[in-house]
């Protein structure tokens, strides 16, 4: 007879899921241990392996639950009929929401991603790569001539955008001067004004 799932399953899933991120951003997910870890979800460590069957097993149930949310955001944000200058606005506003409460899955993935199997790097990888897609298809938008000339110029625009965007936790307080939403259009501006100029530009020596 199958093992039936108990009704707070999911809801323990995703407070392991929460609480393992933060811990895994501060220890380092090398340094983390399992048992460590159970003392910092206020359970016990069978009950960890009663979810997770490994500490690779749980992060990458970390990385895809955060990727995925986060992909569906973007790709959503990119589908919505707009102009050029106000679908890249929507999609820079809508990854910096996101990473609103995911401050430690979003470490974990810069410090931890390339600890994993080979096979879990390749899903993980693939559901970066539709983020990166997303971005760039908006980005060509703004001056798709002046790129169809410097094509060479989209990746490292693209990834610059990225820049900005995922080392925005490193130095962002609330309650500061500037906001997501005011940080979101200064991205923008940056991007939409600084494009006639980089793509313009001939590359030096």
């Amino acid at each position: 007879m199958a093992r039936t799932i108990a009704k707070d399953h999911e809801a323990k899933r995703e407070a392991i899921l929460k609480t393992a991120a933060v811990f895994f951003a501060k220890q380092g997910f090398d340094r983390a241990s399992m048992g460590k870890l159970a003392e910092a979800c206020g359970v016990s460590k069978a009950l960890i392996y009663h979810y997770y069957p490994s500490k690779d097993a749980l992060l990458f149930d970390i990385l895809d639950t955060h990727l995925t949310a986060l992909v569906d955001v973007v790709e959503a944000a990119a589908s919505v009929p707009c102009s050029a200058s106000q679908r890249l606005r929507g999609l820079i506003r809508a990854i910096l929401i996101a990473y609103r409460d995911s401050d430690a899955e979003h470490k974990v993935q810069l410090d931890a991603l390339s600890s994993l199997p080979e096979d879990n790097q390749k899903h993980l990888r693939a559901l970066q790569r539709r983020l990166v897609t997303c971005m760039s298809d908006s980005v060509r938008a703004i001056e798709p001539e002046r790129f169809s000339d410097r094509p060479e110029l989209l990746a490292p625009v693209t990834m610059s955008v990225f820049g900005m965007l995922n080392w925005f936790y490193l130095w962002y307080k609330p309650g500061g001067l500037v906001d997501r939403d005011a940080y979101a259009d200064i991205v923008a501006d940056l991007v939409i004004g600084g494009l006639p100029a980089v793509c313009a530009a001939e590359t030096g020596a």
